[in-house]
């Protein structure tokens, strides 16, 4: 038995454990050792006897039975810590279990370890927050994991945890998968319900997982997707992902795609985008798809809108704290609120539904079945990693980024309801860079498929290098 935490991706590790070459015990042992030794700050929180207690009890034989997860605190435990990452509700107990959290443990018999980091209300790219304090890259710990999922991903791609949840709203799955060399699915709108005591907000909001493995996210969407009536938005059940994975090269063939370097507006790093539009190229060849550059894949920008829209949510929540508490919040959720107030009356509202009808139209026109494309491959992130404490990125080797430049890669496929996907894609200065194919509603299989491709003709590290043990 290792006492060193499994490095390997989290379908093995079961594998791991029904071979008897590892118990969930000696496991959760291993990854408590870890967390409590790490530098990267990705764990706000740990139930210990509870979890041991269900280790002791892991059912192996089910999809991740005894596989210790970590649970993005963004996602409410009933019994745990429910903060939002603020520190106006850091005595909250969360009242009930979110349903992907609650599925991940009854049909996936998962063990849930540890709640992770996310930036405050999960609404910047970087976790850094007053209650939390900031957490590491663990690629280069002077740099952010990215966010609003950082902490999961700093805890998977570090070695610490081998699987953990993730909440992506405009990119919050996508840009830490990116930032950290992980796979990070963003699904279609519904796929998994956001329930119970579902709010929709800006309808923006999906939730998935961060993974090492392109089999570990097929696995973890095979166990907790499926409607269910606290959110009567959520798709119905399907099934075999996982087991449909590199099924789908005759439907790939033939496949237009276009290939983006400013989606959304965006503008991206030369050198990191001469890498990515390689990669762009070989998955291209290798799935013997057809790049078409004929396709306006223009989408309006809508960063503010959606930012306007989401404060409106965060308002309700701190109710009558407002204004005393600001002092209290981080710089970007305090200016958002204060430079947001007042901007959502009739008219206000008026302006951002008219605005996403024009991101619908025009992705819309870009997918079309007839006239458009199958994929739009862009990159998950503008640049590298910025520094973990911030602040958010907005210029990189000398070219003005703009304001909010990191999110417009991201936001169409959150705004569209589209599935998208981060991939590893190879490294700029030591830290990792994600290539994002977007494809149309209900094209997961597809996606994965690419996805599954990238990983095995050019492998990545499962683990950042300097995580060689415990």
């Amino acid at each position: 038995m290792s006492n060193d935490t499994w490095q390997g991706d989290a379908v093995g590790l079961v594998e791991a454990f029904r071979a008897g070459d590892r118990s969930p015990v000696e496991e959760l042992d291993a990854v408590y050792a870890a967390i409590d030794s790490s530098d990267l700050n990705a764990v706000c929180f740990t139930d210990r006897d509870a979890a041991r207690s269900a280790a002791a009890g892991a059912d192996v034989s089910k999809p991740f039975g005894g596989v210790p997860v970590g649970v993005k605190s963004l996602n409410e435990v009933a019994g745990w810590p429910h903060d939002h990452a603020s520190v106006p509700f850091k005595d909250d107990v969360g009242e009930v279990t979110t349903t992907n959290v609650q599925r991940i443990v009854d049909r996936g018999g998962a063990v849930l370890a540890a709640q992770t980091t996310s930036s405050e209300f999960g609404g910047v790219n970087l976790t850094r927050t007053v209650l939390h304090g900031a957490t590491h890259n663990p690629w280069d710990t002077a740099h952010t994991p990215g966010g609003s999922s950082g902490g999961s991903a700093a805890a998977v791609a570090g070695g610490v945890l081998p699987i953990a949840t993730g909440g992506d709203g405009g990119g919050s799955i996508r840009i830490p998968a990116g930032f950290t060399g992980l796979v990070g699915l963003k699904a279609t709108f519904g796929r998994i319900p956001l329930g119970p005591r579902t709010t929709y907000g800006n309808l923006t909001v999906t939730t998935g997982c961060l993974t090492r493995s392109v089999r570990d996210t097929a696995r973890w969407f095979d166990v907790t997707n499926g409607h269910d009536p606290t959110d009567p938005l959520s798709l119905p059940r399907v099934d075999g992902w996982e087991a449909g994975l590199g099924s789908h090269a005759e439907d790939l063939a033939g496949c237009r795609v276009a290939v983006v370097h400013d989606w959304g507006g965006a503008v991206v790093s030369p050198i990191m985008w001469e890498l990515l539009d390689e990669a762009a190229a070989n998955l291209i060849d290798d799935c013997r798809m057809v790049r078409t550059d004929g396709v306006d894949t223009h989408v309006p920008r809508m960063g503010g809108a959606w930012s306007i829209s989401g404060m409106i949510e965060i308002r309700a929540l701190l109710g009558d704290r407002l204004p005393d508490c600001l002092d209290q919040l981080t710089p970007e959720m305090a200016y958002g609120l204060t430079s947001s107030e007042g901007k959502y009356g009739e008219e206000g509202r008026a302006r951002i539904e008219r605005k996403r009808m024009e991101v619908n139209e025009a992705m819309a026109r870009i997918f079309d079945r007839h006239d458009g494309v199958d994929f739009v491959i862009t990159a998950s992130n503008p640049d590298i990693a910025f520094d973990a404490e911030g602040p958010l990125a907005s210029s990189f080797g000398g070219i003005e980024a703009g304001a909010g430049n990191n999110g417009r890669l991201t936001f169409p496929a959150n705004l569209h309801g589209n599935p998208a996907i981060s991939v590893p894609a190879g490294h700029v200065d030591g830290l990792p860079i994600g290539l994002q194919i977007v494809g149309r509603h209900f094209s997961e299989p597809l996606l994965l498929d690419l996805a599954l491709t990238m990983e095995r003709n050019r492998p990545w590290p499962l683990v950042a290098p300097r995580t060689t043990s415990a």
